[in-house]
């Protein structure tokens, strides 16, 4: 009987130890806004200008992007002499790649677009998630680089899914899967975030992005970041030729 009550009681102390560590995805989402400088700073980003260095298989680019909040967001990359741009508004997207073929701008497919106009929220799909529609489930704990990190399932009120890995210590989002479909196939898009700092604005972001799609590696390394400077919101306006 005593061998059993033991038993009992350290089954009963087992289960009140997972109950009490467990955490639902608001607490997570409460301490990931928190990490990255708290919701009052985040609901003044207006504008994020940077300039980095992009390797794309293992080739130098310089890069630059334009973010204006919901109004729109803008890439420039220099590759090899040849400029790469890929733009997104509340209304559609457009790009110019010279190396396939478009040399002007052309309009991005739908499925593209709706998940380039996360890009439009500087705070990011998990800031004020359930206000824009957004659905979030916790699916358990997945290491990421040996970090114990939360698994969070997004799926924006447009149809798009994106796994969140967020760390369990730190908070920060150190890895992300989007899925999205091109030209009637299903690809994913990974993101690994890393070398996290605090601006002297006081926001927290990677400094480092490394990111893999299907045939293609590109690491992204900011050299230079600007929140809420003047950005004219003319530059996401598609060229007429």
């Amino acid at each position: 009987m005593k061998i059993s009550n033991l038993v009992l009681l350290t089954s009963i102390a087992a289960v009140g130890f997972i109950n009490a560590s467990a955490q639902t995805p608001d607490e997570i989402i409460n301490k990931w806004t928190a990490a990255m400088g708290g919701k009052d700073k985040l609901a003044t980003i207006k504008t994020i200008y940077t300039e980095d260095e992009l390797s794309i298989m293992n080739n130098p680019a310089p890069h630059k992007s334009y973010l204006v909040n919901g109004k729109g967001f803008k890439s420039e990359t220099d590759f090899n002499g040849q400029l790469i741009i890929d733009c997104y508004t509340v209304d559609s997207g457009w790009s110019i790649n010279p190396f396939t073929g478009m040399i002007t701008a052309t309009n991005m497919p739908a499925s593209q677009v709706k998940v380039g106009q996360l890009q439009l929220d500087p705070a990011g799909p998990l800031y004020n998630y359930a206000a824009k529609g957004i659905k979030i489930e916790l699916l358990g704990k997945e290491n990421v680089n040996e970090a114990a990190s939360y698994k969070l399932k997004l799926t924006t009120s447009a149809g798009v899914e994106i796994n969140y890995f967020i760390d369990s210590v730190t908070y920060y989002i150190v890895k992300e899967v989007t899925k999205m479909n091109a030209d009637g196939h299903d690809i994913e898009i990974t993101k690994l975030n890393s070398d996290f700092r605090k601006t002297s604005d006081g926001f927290v972001m990677p400094f480092t992005q490394e990111l893999s799609y299907p045939g293609l590696a590109l690491t992204i390394t900011c050299k230079k970041v600007e929140f809420n400077k003047e950005i004219d919101p003319g530059i996401f306006e598609k060229p007429k030729k």
